[in-house]
């Protein structure tokens, strides 16, 4: 299939969207990433991709743990600060409410639900790093949420193309 073909039909999926964040040496770092996915039920495994251009890639890479978030509809600021910032430039944790949480992870504190995983091993998925996680701690969101999707946030610049 040439390329432009599966650029169109991805282009059409409607992929949840996630805020990860994670820390290491005192530093905090958070993206918006719409790469990832449960990958095991019995054990309970995640993968999610990171930029490697991303200013959240060199962070995670010296850390043993992520946080994943899902973020409700509503909170489609806060997609857009972790989606359309850089932390090259921006601390983009002060411009949020948050918290540390399990394994020093930062928790935001405004989003739907989240869970903390620590990275079994990181795996090359070409421009993304992926990071095979097992959760050890987290919080559910509300069942009656609507979740955040591409389809919410496509509008959004990158801080950081892919």
């Amino acid at each position: 299939m040439p390329e432009e073909y599966f650029d169109q039909l991805v282009a059409k999926l409607n992929y949840s969207m996630f805020v990860v964040t994670t820390a290491a040496d005192g530093h905090a770092a958070g993206c918006l990433v719409g790469f990832a996915t449960q990958t095991s039920i019995d054990p309970p495994r995640f993968l999610v991709g990171v930029s490697k251009r991303n200013h959240t890639f060199a962070v995670a890479a010296q850390s043993e743990h992520l946080a994943v978030h899902v973020l409700a509809r509503r909170d489609v600021e806060l997609a857009r600060l972790f989606g359309s910032q850089t932390g090259d430039d921006v601390d983009k944790f002060a411009h949020c409410s948050w918290h540390s949480g399990p394994a020093g992870m930062p928790i935001l504190d405004d989003a739907a639900g989240w869970f903390a995983g620590k990275i079994l091993r990181r795996i090359d998925l070409g421009d993304h790093l992926g990071h095979f996680m097992e959760p050890v701690a987290g919080q559910a969101p509300p069942r009656d949420v609507d979740l955040l999707s591409f389809a919410d946030v496509k509008d959004l610049e990158p801080g950081h193309q892919a």
